[in-house]
């Protein structure tokens, strides 16, 4: 049966009065290897959205573990679900998480599924029929190892130019090498280490390379300011994760080079979709540039002041940021996560003589192969 015709059959039922979900049907577990003793937890999962998240199952099994290979759970109302089964090392009855929120305990998915990102609920899906028995071979296995989990490949970064007679797109091609521990977290050009607290609200260091905005050759209005270089921001996060595919975090970054010799503030929230196998998070943000950061985009110094470009101080701003991140489970190795946003600038940077638009579109995207 097709998962088509089986989602089309499931409305006709509950369009004409019959409920699928009276009908049961069993699932059994068949364990590679499986621990002599423990607890084994099996979860359903009938929405994408709360598998992504691995929370709000739409049902819950527990036995014990006692050497055997195979594990039968009867009286499953039929639907299309998705399977995770996990061992509860310490019998909390809950699946423990490290600092960035991927599970510590052993587990494995329906359909031989082995994520190495967000899991897609496409990947595991599977439609379970009224009296049907359904088996499943199901690998328990730590999803960062011992190591944590390396990948390699490459990102672009870009950027437009907001600036008075200048189309020039900068972008940068660079390495990228990603890895996922228990406290730290590679991707590309952004990097944070948890310091304390928990997956759900936790402080971590974080750090990202930031591209210089412009050259002086990119107009004429740039002329003579001099070239604005790349650098590296590093700072300090909070970050909270109340439920629901609901992220918060509050931070501030700093200029460790000295190229800019400023600082951003940040405050940003967004929401976590799984469409089929792309992860969608559209992102809402306030940024506060101090007043070195500002003046070195945005600002004209006294020194480089013409007559047709008078000196402006920019002082502190606060743009608004509006953005959406897409992470792509392609296979079973190869993983993209590619985002756009558009930076919405503060009034004393569009009245610099320098600027001509009101926003600047970033974006970035980095492909790698996880190990």
């Amino acid at each position: 049966m097709t998962r088509s015709f089986a989602k089309a059959l499931l409305l006709f039922l509950t369009l004409f009065g019959c409920d699928p979900h009276l009908r049961a049907a069993d699932l059994t577990l068949r364990l590679q290897d499986p621990p002599a003793a423990g607890t084994l937890i099996v979860l359903l999962f009938d929405a994408a959205n709360a598998f992504g998240d691995l929370r709000d199952p739409a049902a819950r099994f527990e036995t014990a573990l006692d050497g055997r290979d195979v594990y039968r759970f009867e009286g499953v109302p039929s639907g299309e679900y998705a399977l995770l089964a996990y061992l509860d090392e310490n019998a909390n009855g809950r699946i423990d998480r490290n600092f960035i929120g991927i599970p510590r305990e052993p587990l494995g998915f329906s359909n031989g599924y082995r994520p190495k990102g967000p899991p897609s609920y496409a990947r595991a899906a599977f439609f379970l029929a009224e009296d049907e028995t359904r088996e499943f071979t199901i690998g328990l296995a730590r999803p960062l190892g011992r190591l944590g989990r390396v990948g390699i490949g490459g990102a672009c970064l870009l950027r437009g130019s907001p600036y008075r007679g200048s189309n020039r797109l900068v972008y940068r091609l660079i390495p990228a090498v990603t890895y996922t521990g228990e406290r730290l977290q590679i991707y590309g050009p952004y990097v944070q280490c948890g310091l304390f607290g928990s997956d759900r609200a936790r402080m971590a260091a974080t750090g990202r390379y930031r591209l210089g905005p412009y050259e002086e050759d990119d107009s004429p209005a740039l002329d003579g300011l001099g070239d604005r270089k790349d650098t590296l921001m590093a700072g300090l996060a909070v970050q909270l994760e109340p439920g629901g595919g609901l992220d918060l975090s509050v931070s501030y970054e700093h200029d460790v080079l000295g190229r800019v010799e400023g600082g951003r503030a940040q405050i940003a929230v967004d929401k976590t979709f799984q469409l089929g196998r792309v992860r969608l998070s559209p992102e809402l943000a306030l940024d506060w540039l101090s007043a070195d950061l500002a003046g070195h985009d945005y600002g004209v110094p006294p020194t480089a002041a013409t007559p047709a470009r008078p000196a402006w101080d920019v002082g502190a701003a606060v743009n608004t940021e509006t953005g959406l991140r897409a992470f792509v489970d392609i296979s079973r190795d190869w993983l993209l996560a590619a985002g756009v946003a558009v930076e919405w600038l503060d009034n004393n940077i569009t009245r610099s003589p320098i600027v001509e638009d009101d926003h600047v579109v970033k974006g970035f995207a980095t492909l790698s192969y996880v190990l």
